[in-house]
């Protein structure tokens, strides 16, 4: 019931059918984020693109200025020097055969999986798991690298990876209620841009239709998609 209250307060506090600006938005979802927890600042895009066709598909990753707020506990499938380098970077798995089987038991502490180039014959056995969860790693988003240690850095540092769904929308946390105006702002702007160089070469006419930034608890506050892709 309070939260209904609250709900209807925040949505009463400003013109929901009104465009914004970036900094306006993230002014107006700050002041409405009065729940007990930290929230999570999230940006929903509409895209003029129909992700069944290959042309259309728009995936990647933004490594966002000010990080997420959260923790993103990472697995990695490599070897010897490699493995070691995983663990020194701060990965809270590493592991070959051993991660593999784990990961079939249906034990899975991490939220991101990266892997070297020599683990994915290994690591493509397990794609029924790590597909449905948007955790297979890809060399597209930086995930299958022989990097590791700075695929490691990039995840716990602030790396959100993203892709369109079937209904040609894409959606990330951004950040927390508790970040500066600013923060938040430089956050949203980032994704934003990232997904625009992300534009596919088959999305004809207007890519992004509608942009969307919300918190947890909070109604959605709309910007002017003219101002981003100016």
């Amino acid at each position: 019931m309070a939260n209904g209250k609250r709900l209807k307060a925040a949505r009463a506090a400003y013109d929901r059918d009104k465009l914004h600006t970036v900094a306006e938005a993230v002014k107006i979802i700050k002041g409405n984020a009065k729940v007990k927890f930290d929230e999570t600042i999230e940006v929903a895009i509409n895209l003029g693109v129909d992700p069944r066709h290959a042309d259309q598909m728009v995936r990647g990753v933004c490594n966002l200025p000010n990080g997420t707020g959260r923790s993103v506990r990472v697995a990695v499938f490599a070897k010897d020097a490699k493995a070691e380098e995983a663990k020194k970077a701060g990965a809270d798995i590493v592991g070959a055969e051993d991660l593999m089987k784990q990961i079939q038991e249906g034990d899975m502490p991490f939220e991101r999986v990266i892997a070297t180039p020599d683990m994915m014959p290994l690591v493509g056995r397990l794609g029924k798991v790590l597909g449905p969860k948007g955790m297979m790693p890809n060399p597209k988003v930086g995930t299958v690298t022989m990097d590791v240690a700075k695929a490691v850095q990039d995840s716990k540092g602030g790396a959100v990876e993203f892709r369109v769904e079937k209904a040609g929308i894409i959606h990330a946390g951004i950040g927390k209620a508790s970040f500066t105006e600013d923060k938040l702002a430089e956050n949203v702007n980032a994704f934003l841009t990232a997904i625009q160089k992300a534009r596919p070469s088959g999305a004809k006419g207007v890519f992004m239709r509608k942009i969307t930034v919300s918190s947890t608890m909070g109604p959605g506050v709309k910007i002017d998609t003219a101002e981003v892709s100016a």
